[in-house]
């Protein structure tokens, strides 16, 4: 049996500095906090409980991380609308180049046949002096016309075409600027949650906060090694080459710093995270946890082993790697570093074998 002990998690004065840096880059909303000096006067308030501020900050964010997998989303789907509105923008460009040749050779039938179409045919047989050239003559000119026909057919059928891609272009980029809107509204609601859960961590002091992650580190890892000192992970192979590379990856960053819409190297999300491992392994996973759900086979949690997605909530807004042993390997959220974690300690939406 393989057997991987935990390794020791930051301490506690770290972990405080990660979370003070981790809020510090969000825009504050202006909002004040509880006791500031601009507040009215008034009985003084009562003090926020310890457990009341972790419920609510834990809630914060997990909303901020549903928003934030929807900023992915939708800054995953801007680039790839981007990309075809250029290629139906060439198209369209070359469209017109070739609906302005097409145009040019239909003039140019249509003056020949001018010119040679000013008598009636049967008048000019009678009185040509050579019936079999001119006979010749008019059989290219029944020629000519067909092309012209043709030529007139083609021309439409490329207008057509031309116009269905600029109305297609039309849409694409009136689709983009909603993208965009969707943007910024999940920016904003990121900002906004991750504000919010640090005004109330300013609420309980310092050295508070700083036993408040450092309690969340030890009941993580109480978790994991299910009140043991060390992570037993089984011994189940992972379910090929690659999906030991991934593990391999994901655990090499335990202890690295959790940061929104990050993809690492250094600092991840709870998604960001796989997709970065599994590029070590050679596979390119999709940005979002909700678009990482439908990235390979679903199978169930009792067929789970080492390398396989682990989804979870219903709403699919947070991912981990199955690690063996009823562990994950995650990104939890801001102030938390990548770790060890039971597959219990959230509601498993479904697994995934890549």
């Amino acid at each position: 049996m393989t057997v991987h002990r935990r390794p020791q998690l930051p301490g506690v004065r770290r972990l405080a500095r990660a979370l003070a840096v981790t809020a510090a880059t969000t825009t504050a909303l202006g909002v004040t906090v509880a006791g500031s000096a601009r507040a009215l006067p008034g009985p003084p308030a009562e003090p926020v409980a310890k457990q009341d501020v972790k419920a609510q900050v834990d809630r914060l964010y997990d909303e901020a991380e549903q928003a934030s997998q929807r900023f992915e989303a939708a800054q995953e789907y801007q680039q790839r609308l981007q990309s075809e509105t250029s290629a139906l923008q060439d198209q369209v460009a070359t469209g017109q180049e070739d609906l302005n040749r097409l145009r040019q050779d239909l003039a140019a039938l249509a003056g020949a046949e001018y010119r040679a179409g000013g008598m009636d045919p049967g008048v000019r047989l009678m009185l040509d002096s050579d019936p079999d050239a001119y006979l010749a003559g008019a059989r290219a000119l029944d020629q000519a016309a067909q092309r012209q026909n043709d030529t007139l057919r083609l021309v439409l059928d490329r207008q057509r075409r031309l116009d269905q891609r600029r109305s297609e272009v039309g849409a694409k980029l009136a689709e983009l600027e909603e993208v965009r809107r969707a943007l910024a509204q999940s920016r904003s609601e990121v900002r906004g949650r991750l504000a919010k859960a640090q005004r109330l961590l300013n609420s309980l002091g310092s050295a508070e906060r700083a036993r408040m992650v450092a309690d969340d580190a030890r009941a993580a890892e109480q978790r994991a090694t299910r009140g043991t000192d060390r992570i037993d992970l089984g011994d189940q192979p992972p379910s090929s080459g690659r999906a030991a590379a991934a593990l391999a990856a994901a655990v090499s960053k335990i202890g690295s710093p959790y940061v929104y819409g990050s993809t690492g190297p250094r600092t991840f999300d709870c998604s960001g995270l796989m997709y970065w491992s599994w590029r070590q392994a050679g596979v390119t996973l999709p940005r979002t946890s909700q678009a990482q759900a439908f990235a390979g086979q679903r199978i169930s949690l009792g067929e789970a082993r080492p390398g396989d997605l682990v989804i979870f909530y219903n709403d699919m807004h947070h991912v981990g790697m199955y690690a063996g042993g009823g562990v994950v390997v995650h990104a939890p959220y801001p102030g938390a570093r990548v770790r060890y974690e039971s597959v219990n300690a959230m509601p498993v939406s479904g697994v995934v074998r890549v």
